[in-house]
């Protein structure tokens, strides 16, 4: 009775390994081919529970999210004859799995150098037609979009698809860079004296301008001042006129008092004069003369 029982027990072992061994999993983040000897006979798998005949298939599984390949930065020559150092990456996912698998064995170590190949010379390419300028800003959409349709067209043949080609930065090699930063200074310095020197120009226009309007004003100012006293003139002129012609021995008499309050307000004043001269006739005649 032991002994049966061991046999059922060594059977079942048995059973559950074969079993084991003849069932797989696909994951829907997977692609999966089933191998015979060596050779693909089915890729086409949906996600889920699968039999195979073991020791005589195998399963191979590969990733069907989108992967990345960061590249280290290459250097690449602008049509100027420039060297730029480009950092970029790419996305790229599997397609065709048997394709994949014939074109690179199955290692993605080798799927991203032949892509990195294939990048490499598009950008190379792409970066000889065009001066730093268009690289940097201008034209780097365009660049990204050619590149990918470019990559797309050769990575059919790894059963692969670039999703994405995209550029990090761009950068001078640093014995460049020196030499650029010292052009651009020196261009930003000449813009500076450029609009400082149209600054002052307009400065001195605007000064100038300012000038002119204030002798202009001073000298309408200073003559309506003068039209203005001239007529105050006239006008007080023509009122002692109408005064001394309506008495004019008053007008005398009250010209002679203002003469004698002006000479005579310090009380020290001292004065050589004849005291029968015309200034004294209204103190030495009662009448104020004949």
């Amino acid at each position: 009775m032991g002994r049966l029982t061991s046999i059922i027990g060594v059977v079942v072992v048995i059973g559950l390994i074969v079993v084991s061994l003849s069932l797989f999993t696909v994951d829907e983040r997977e692609h999966a081919l089933l191998f015979r000897l060596g050779e693909i006979v089915e890729s086409d798998y949906e996600p889920g529970l699968h039999l195979k005949t073991p020791l005589v298939n195998n399963v191979r599984k590969f990733d069907n999210r989108v992967l990345t390949m960061d590249a280290r930065p290459q250097q690449f020559l602008t049509s100027e004859k420039k060297n730029v150092i480009v950092d970029y990456y790419v996305k790229w996912r599997i397609v065709d799995p048997v394709q994949y698998y014939r074109s690179t064995g199955g290692v993605e170590a080798q799927a991203t150098q032949r892509l990195q190949r294939v990048i490499n010379d598009g950008l190379l390419s792409e970066f000889a037609k065009r001066t730093i300028q268009e690289v940097v800003s201008g034209e780097r959409t365009e660049i990204m979009r050619v590149m990918q349709e470019r990559a797309n067209d050769e990575a059919e043949i790894f059963g692969v698809a670039i999703q994405d080609v995209r550029v990090r930065r761009i950068d001078l090699p640093p014995e460049v860079s020196g030499s650029v930063f010292e052009r651009m200074r020196a261009e930003r310095a000449r813009v500076a004296k450029d609009l400082r020197a149209r600054g002052a120009e307009a400065a001195e226009r605007i000064r100038a301008e300012a000038d002119r309007k204030r002798t202009i004003i001073l000298a309408e100012a200073f003559r309506e001042a003068e039209r203005i006293r001239g007529r105050g003139d006239a006008r007080a002129a023509s009122i002692f006129a109408e005064a001394y012609g309506q008495d004019a021995d008053f007008y005398k008499l009250y010209r002679s008092l203002e003469a004698y309050q002006r000479s005579f307000r310090q009380g020290n004043n001292f004065m050589v004069l004849d005291p029968g001269s015309d200034f004294f006739r209204f103190f030495n005649e009662s009448g104020g003369g004949q």
